[in-house]
């Protein structure tokens, strides 16, 4: 049986699942943590809930993927590499060049490198990925799948800055949103739970993570998105400050002696956010472990859901009507304090939570019988949506 091994390559980890095609069953998953730092750590996931796990220091990105493919055969997930037919990566940013995935060629790799101002923190992390995956595997077709794809034909009126439109025009500046292969499958996961067709839902998809953003989607199609040129920003984030007045760049330049923009983009996009207000952790659960006697750290939260219940508000006002509110992402699927506090901000729209529902944490309808709007919970599943991309190219 043929097999597609889908990859996300980060600055500090390498998730990835092997697919089993054309049934599209997951024959195992796994995850490198700390690439590049002490204590690397390398899972896999297969068979009958088997685990494998392995601490090996400073892996680099090209080692991780030797030591996953070495394993894939070792614990016999694979008889032969051969059985695995097709690579996808995904990547961040497409820019106005790539609408849909495609099959890796040198000119697409260079375009992708090309792209990478659009998003520093993960084009180029994404082209290395590309590269070893070539190396690793040099008689197997690689793909890329670009999350900016879903937003490619926003409405210009949300797409477009108010810059001099000929600078819009000659650097292709415009809102290009990321988590597009996310939204895409919510949006589809979510016509199927509320058996509509898609091209007739209205949702506000918000996929809450270490990344966040949320996306107004009209009629099945993206419609406004809170991320922008690059993934800086939107509602606040991990590391990530989200919305900030671009004032502040020159300001902080000067006021902190500062020669380099880039330092201060690297500051908003590794040192803020969740991380920067409460000092303390860029991760949700350790934040809110504190919030009870750390002032900072309950405010980081409380920024954080401001933030989403602004956008969410604006794109509810923006749609004039919606079937759903879906919640996903690490956060949007396991945290029920925070679901709620979302929706309490939204209570004007008349939507109400059900508390056992939200509690239980389970995909599907969370919303009380008597909410003006139906509130989801769906687990995202960018893998599969990349995957059903790839076979639709290989038909």
């Amino acid at each position: 049986m043929k097999k597609t091994l889908i990859i996300n390559a980060g600055s500090s980890s390498l998730k990835w699942q092997l697919f089993a095609m054309p049934a599209e069953t997951v024959v195992a998953s796994g995850l490198v943590e700390r690439i590049n730092l002490p204590g690397s750590v390398f899972t896999v996931k297969y068979g009958d809930h088997q685990k494998f796990e392995k601490t090996v220091d400073q892996l680099d990105q090209r080692a991780a993927a030797t030591l996953m493919l070495t394993e894939l055969q070792r614990l016999n997930i694979v008889q032969s590499l051969d059985e695995i037919t097709a690579v996808a990566h995904r990547v961040v940013a497409g820019g106005e060049r790539f609408k849909q995935a495609v099959e890796v060629t040198p000119a697409v790799l260079k375009a992708i490198q090309a792209l990478s101002n659009f998003a520093p923190l993960h084009n180029p992390m994404e082209a290395r990925g590309i590269e070893t995956m070539a190396q690793a595997l040099p008689n197997v077709t690689q793909y890329a799948v670009f999350d900016s794809q879903f937003f490619t034909d926003l409405p210009e009126k949300n797409a477009i800055y108010s810059l001099p439109y000929e600078l819009t025009q000659k650097y292709q500046i415009r809102r290009y949103g990321e988590h597009g292969i996310s939204h895409g499958y919510l949006t589809g996961r979510a016509a199927e739970l509320l058996q509509r067709p898609r091209n007739q839902v209205n949702l506000v998809t918000m996929h809450l993570g270490s990344g966040a953003s949320l996306a107004a989607v009209k009629n099945g199609r993206a419609y406004d998105t809170s991320m922008g040129f690059t993934p800086l920003t939107g509602v606040t984030m991990g590391t990530r400050a989200g919305d900030v007045d671009p004032a502040l760049v020159p300001y902080l330049m000067q006021v902190e002696h500062l020669s380099d923009p880039n330092d201060v983009l690297m500051m908003l996009n590794q040192e803020s956010g969740l991380q920067g207000v409460s000092g303390i952790s860029s991760d949700m659960r350790e934040v809110r472990a504190q919030a009870a006697t750390n002032p900072r750290a309950q405010l980081a939260i409380d920024i954080f859901v401001n933030r989403i219940v602004k956008y969410a508000g604006s794109y509810l006002t923006e749609l004039g009507a919606a079937d759903a509110l879906v919640f996903a992402g690490g956060i949007g699927e396991h945290n029920s304090q925070i679901r709620q506090q979302v929706i309490d901000g939204l209570r004007i729209f008349g939507v109400k939570l059900d508390d056992a529902l939200n509690t239980a944490n389970q995909e599907g309808l969370i919303s009380s019988s008597d909410s003006a709007i139906k509130v989801l919970l769906i687990p995202t599943n960018e893998e599969l949506a990349m995957v059903r991309q790839v076979a639709a190219l290989q038909d």
